[in-house]
This record gives C-alpha cells, sequence and structure tokens, in this order.
C-alpha cells in the first residue's frame, strides 16, 4: 500500500522543540538524526538511509537544517518539513555532505558533543566523526524520553491499530481448519490485517501444536490437527504508521483438562499484570505480577520472555516490562502486556495486549475476549 500519512504538522514542530531542549539539558551541540524510526517522529519522514547521506541536524539552539541528496529531495515531499521553517541544504556528489553537518551545527559543535541517532549506519557515522573532530555518543538517552511517553495524538492512532487487529483475531477461528498448514492460514491472516485498515503486515505467528511452544515461530507447511492449541501473535502499522500487536491463543476442538487449568493461570496473569499498571508502578513490578501468579502455579519455568514492551513508531521500543527495569511508569506511555506458557514439544499460549497507562490507572487498547477460544472442528469443505 502507497498511501501515506502524518499528523498535523504543530505536532512535528512541538516534538523538534523538545528535542532541541531536551539536547541543551543533556549539555550537547545538537542531534545529527539519519533516516529511521527518530526521524520520522521529529518530521514525519520516511527517507530511507543510501550511501548519500540524509540527515537532520537540529542544534541545541539556533535552526534546524536537513542536508540531503538532490536525487532524494522527493522524499523529503510527505514530511512536515516544509511546514516547519527547516532549512533545506541539498548536495550533489562530489561535495561533502558531512561538513555541511558540522556547518549546520555552527561553532558551538567545536569541541562539544554531538549525539546522533542510534539507526545511524558506520558507513555516515565515521565520516562525521573525522569533520567534527570527536566520535559523537547516541542520541537515545535523549530522544527516549519523548517518544516513551505518547502524545494525544499518538494514542489515537494506537487505539485504531488495536481496533483494527481486534477485528482480524474476530476472523482468525474461520481459517482454524484441520488439514491446513500453518503457512495456509498466516496468509489468510495478511490478508485480513490489510484489509482491517493497516498499511503493512509486520508480522504474522502462527504456532501450532508443538510449534506454539517456540514464542518466535513464524509459520511452517505442518498440517493444523484437530486438538491443537494454536498461538495467534499479529500485528502491523495504521497509518500514520503506529503498530498493533495482539496475541490469543486457540483451541481446535476442546482442549485437555490440564491444558485448560494452566490456561487459566495464565489468563490469571495477564490479568493481576494489567490491573497493576498505574503512574508511579514501576515496569519490574508489572512483569513480577504476571510472574508471580504463574510462579504460585508452578508455571514459573514455562515463563521465558519478559511480559512486555513498548510500542509506537517500531513495534518494540522502551519501556520494556521486564525484571530489572525500575522505570516509573507515566501516563501516555504504551506498552504490551503479554505473558505466555511454553511446553517444549507439546504445545504453548499466549495472551497480548496493548495498554496505555492513564492519569490514574490503565487503558488497555485489545478488547477481544481472554478465553481459550473453541474452534469447533471442520474438514476443510465446510
Amino acid at each position: 500500500m502507497c498511501v501515506t500519512s502524518r499528523f498535523d504538522s504543530s505536532v512535528y514542530a512541538h516534538r523538534l522543540a523538545a528535542a532541541a531542549a531536551a539536547a541543551a539539558d543533556a549539555g550537547l551541540a545538537g542531534l545529527v538524526i539519519t533516516p529511521g524510526y527518530d526521524l520520522r517522529y521529529l518530521i514525519g519522514s520516511r527517507a530511507q538511509t543510501f550511501e548519500r547521506l540524509t540527515a537532520l541536524v537540529l542544534p541545541a539552539s539556533g535552526p534546524p537544517t536537513i542536508v540531503v541528496p538532490r536525487l532524494e529531495l522527493a522524499a523529503l515531499r510527505e514530511s512536515a518539513v516544509a511546514d516547519l521553517g527547516v532549512a533545506v541544504r541539498d548536495w550533489v556528489d562530489g561535495q561533502d555532505p558531512y561538513r555541511m553537518v558540522g556547518e549546520a551545527l555552527g561553532a558551538a559543535a567545536s569541541g562539544a558533543v554531538v549525539a546522533v541517532t542510534d539507526s545511524m549506519p558506520a558507513l555516515h557515522l565515521l565520516p562525521l566523526a573525522d569533520v567534527l573532530g570527536a566520535t559523537p555518543i547516541l542520541a537515545t538517552a535523549v530522544l527516549r524520553e519523548l517518544r516513551m511517553v505518547k502524545d494525544p495524538s499518538e494514542i489515537d492512532a494506537l487505539r485504531k491499530a488495536g481496533a483494527a487487529i481486534d477485528r482480524v483475531h474476530a476472523r482468525v477461528p474461520e481459517f482454524l481448519v484441520p488439514g491446513r498448514t500453518e503457512a495456509d492460514v498466516a496468509a489468510d491472516i495478511a490478508d485480513a490485517i490489510l484489509a482491517e485498515g493497516h498499511s503493512e503486515v509486520a508480522f504474522v505467528i502462527v504456532g501450532s501444536g508443538p510449534n506454539g511452544a517456540d514464542p518466535h515461530h513464524e509459520c511452517s507447511d505442518r498440517e493444523l490437527q484437530a486438538g491443537d492449541i494454536v498461538v495467534i501473535d499479529i500485528g502491523g502499522p495504521v497509518e500514520p504508521g503506529y503498530h498493533s500487536d495482539s496475541t490469543r491463543t486457540y483451541s481446535i476442538g476442546e482442549p485437555d483438562p490440564v491444558v485448560a487449568q494452566n490456561y487459566s493461570m495464565l489468563q490469571q496473569a495477564q490479568r493481576a499484570a494489567v490491573a497493576s499498571v498505574r503512574p508511579g508502578v514501576s515496569a519490574e513490578q508489572v512483569d513480577a505480577a504476571a510472574r508471580d501468579v504463574l510462579a504460585e502455579a508452578g508455571l514459573a519455568e514455562y515463563f521465558v520472555h519478559r511480559t512486555g514492551h513498548g510500542i509506537g513508531l517500531s513495534v518494540h521500543e522502551e519501556p520494556y516490562i521486564v525484571a530489572g527495569n525500575a522505570e516509573q511508569l507515566r501516563p501516555g506511555m504504551a506498552f504490551s502486556v503479554e505473558p505466555g506458557i511454553y511446553f517444549p514439544g507439546a504445545w504453548g499460549a499466549r495472551i497480548e495486549d496493548i495498554v496505555i497507562v492513564t492519569a490514574d490507572g490503565v487503558e488497555p487498547l485489545n478488547h477481544r475476549p481472554h478465553d481459550l477460544v473453541v474452534v469447533p472442528v471442520r474438514s476443510p469443505q465446510g
């Protein structure tokens, strides 16, 4: 799908000002942002990284500039650059774009610390360091604080993404027919992801039977069978590029009683983790809320990954909901809550919702039932 969109230019103007202020507070001369999620966040540009340098130069004090190959000027048209007063310095082969970056940073950059996005390739980092006379540091510490707390426009986009993926999960039972392969089901789900409003398919996991015990299984030529437990983890971006990510677990026919009992404990763990989300609680406390329920049920060893990850323009970003992360939750943070249990060689299950931290609690963005969804056994023809 080629149709793209972005937020109103005022959103990006606010972000640029906040990023410059944060750079100044951190004692930086400025930021240099090459194509990637940070550039998209700051100016709405979906430019790509090539061997020719494109870079947004954001001094801590002074106007921003974008250095761009003349060949790539068209890539800026979809961005907010024209509305933001960002100076455009285009260049042609034979000119030195890294020196242009240094000039855009100004005299204050001489001997000062400059930060670059963590997606900048070494192809550009090394010649930039030569021009600056010092190796830049990563801008992650500055930009993470901005991107981690979503603004109202981002939250609205995430709500739309959550509703879109819920509509896909509502259709999944019709695809789960014994004799069909995981790949067959994945293809149907990918079509549904696009049909229900996503601009792309980011990922489709169809883990049936023993494959469900691999949290990062994708799909295979294994044929579905009556009695299978099937993990369906799916997501994609909804314009202007904010992602859905939701997992539900299905049973083809009635599940074994032991499976049903263990799954009920997983439901309790996921419910406890979501209920623990509120401002001031740490990320590791949310992880512990899920993990403690499973540990009490004797299932701790079968929960082998973190409880969640942040989400936005990227499927995985901060904050990470994991033991050892003492980051306190703040209103506007968005992340998954997705405990799982995995029995190697047998079956697995996961329940995942995206949630938003509100002023006094939590707003889940996914609303499909959390029960183990029992799908009647059908033949491929009927």
